[in-house]
């Protein structure tokens, strides 16, 4: 396979999956044999690249742009993780995960975050009952499949102390019971950039149980003029009642099965290894990924391959998550910052460095 020349190896995940199933071949142009999946993985691999594309389509009856937020946000459902979007205000941060909800027949839990917020408006508590003298556990609307937790840093560190077992064991503990939550079990959350007014930092161990972070940006000037042609009479987005539903909750599970029997050359998981091992040695950087960014980055690179038709991972699929995953589990030194140094300048200088296994 060739250097990539043209695309930036820091930018979003799965703006370019373009490939058809049938051209399954690999980076060298060797048809596969010795890891070839198996016929009906194969079958499932074929619905999964048409599931992908059904849901871009449905999601774009509302959504204009907002590609790689899309596909960032398919891709973490079937690597089996969760997603962090950030962006202002706006930007329909929110309606895009609502819309790809709809887009699976599951279980969709919607929790705003705010101030105020209790660990147990979240998870559930026990009840006591009247009748029976007896406590009774009431599940929170954390029970769910699909669960959108919207301004996450809107609240304070006692609340979100609530989502660490949640999101890193897909289980709550209340009052030393253990409920295990049903399954799939996939959490978007939306946030505002942490300088705006009334938000709190997320600590960086809740960071971390986030497979990506995906940042939105504004809307380009032809996308603006779209959105408002879209919407000029239709100021209450009734188009979201025509989203049709593509997955189940059966062929989200089975594709997640698929996307873990992926092939992965040797090569490219030292290349996963040494990209995350110089972010614990760089200059620029006061805190560096952990070996849970690693297998991030093996997940998405995986999903990825799937999303294209490809029964195997290249390096250009793990250069495209590299950003999505690592963003927010790395920190850069005090002095980086203040000359304006940004955490993607570092990953694409660490990817321009690592040699690319052929």
């Amino acid at each position: 396979m060739e250097e990539p020349s043209t695309r930036d190896p820091a930018r979003n995940a799965g703006n370019e999956l373009k490939a058809s199933p049938e051209a399954l071949t690999d980076p060298t142009g060797e048809e596969q044999s010795s890891h070839t999946l198996p016929p009906e993985d194969r079958v499932d691999l074929e619905g999964l690249h048409e599931a992908a594309g059904r849901i871009r389509s449905e999601v774009s009856k509302l959504i204009v742009g907002q590609r790689d937020l899309i596909d960032l946000l398919i891709v973490s459902l079937l690597a089996g993780g969760h997603a962090l979007v950030e962006g202002v205000p706006g930007i329909a941060k929110t309606l895009t995960a609502r819309l790809i909800a709809k887009t699976v027949d599951a279980d969709y839990r919607r929790i705003q975050f705010t101030p105020d917020l209790m660990p147990s408006d979240v998870t559930g508590t026990t009840v006591l009952q009247a009748s029976g003298a007896r406590f009774v556990f009431h599940p929170g609307p954390v029970f769910g499949n699909l669960i959108l937790i919207d301004e996450i840093n809107r609240a304070p560190a006692k609340t979100q102390s609530a989502l660490f077992e949640v999101m890193a064991e897909q289980q709550v503990t209340i009052d030393g019971t253990t409920h295990a939550l049903p399954d799939p079990f996939f959490v978007i959350a939306t946030q505002n950039p942490v300088d705006q007014e009334g938000t709190y930092r997320l600590p960086e161990a809740q960071l971390d149980r986030f497979l990506v972070r995906i940042v939105v940006e504004y809307p380009g000037q032809e996308d603006e003029r779209e959105i408002l042609h879209r919407f000029r009479s239709d100021f209450r987005q009734r188009r979201q009642t025509e989203v049709q539903t593509v997955l189940s909750k059966e062929m989200v599970a089975r594709y997640r099965g698929v996307v873990e029997r992926i092939f992965i050359r040797d090569e490219l998981l030292d290349y996963i290894a040494a990209l995350v091992y110089r972010t614990r040695t760089h200059p620029a950087l006061y805190l560096g990924a952990s070996p849970r960014a690693s297998l991030a980055i093996l997940r998405l690179a995986k999903a990825v391959a799937a999303l294209d038709g490809r029964d195997f991972v290249t390096p250009d699929d793990i250069q495209l998550v590299a950003f999505p995953a690592l963003n927010h589990r790395i920190i850069l030194t005090p002095e980086r910052e203040m000359e304006g140094f940004d955490t993607r300048d570092v990953i694409r200088e660490i990817l321009e460095e690592l040699e690319i296994p052929r």
